[in-house]
């Protein structure tokens, strides 16, 4: 489904747009930057919360693919500057896939009266998809940025945003979403 609405307190969030992450080989990682950037501007512009949120480590346990992060190099976890990171956007630094486990942005979003998230980021089918799913099962509604997000397996990213995200909320792209806040706010 398009995205229909934004609520009056929407947060955006963008999960994993960070320097280690961005230099992985993901196809139109660029162009989600450059829609992130325009997201977070457009929030910023109209007061909403704009939530940036990078990953340093991994989730214990086994796995038959490691996604251990081991030691990570210097300035890995830094966001990227295209994001301009302002001194009221939130961060929050998750160690599992999703945004909310053990980090706080619950509480830090229902505090703050958000009632709905927009998500972008990399990698939808990881980071994104768990964020969505973890925000959906807390209540929020959920709006997906789908041309601001990317992932390193083409058939992944069709699967999360064909078939997962419409049943945790709405879809739709920045041009959308950014002219829902210009209309909602006017």
């Amino acid at each position: 489904m398009t995205v229909t609405a934004l609520d009056p307190k929407t947060a955006l969030i963008l999960v994993d747009l960070q320097k280690g992450i961005v230099s992985l080989p993901v196809a139109g990682v660029g162009d989600v930057v450059k829609h992130a950037a325009s997201l977070a501007d457009a929030f910023r512009s109209h007061g909403l919360p704009v939530v940036l949120v990078n990953v340093a480590g991994g989730a214990p346990g086994r796995a038959e693919q490691s996604r251990k992060l081991g030691d990570l190099p210097a300035g890995w976890t830094d966001f990227v500057p295209e994001l301009n990171r302002q001194p009221h956007d939130h961060t929050v630094t998750k160690h599992t896939w999703g945004a909310f486990v053990n980090t706080g942005l619950e509480d830090h979003l229902k505090s703050s009266g958000v009632t709905q998230v927009v998500i972008a980021g990399v990698s939808t089918s990881i980071g994104v998809e768990s964020t969505a799913r973890q925000a959906y099962e807390l209540g929020f509604n959920v709006t997906l940025a789908t041309d601001a997000m990317a992932d390193m397996n083409p058939e992944a990213h069709l699967n999360s945003t064909t078939r997962i995200f419409p049943r945790l909320g709405e879809t739709g792209t920045t041009a959308e979403i950014v002219a829902l806040l210009a209309g909602s706010r006017s």
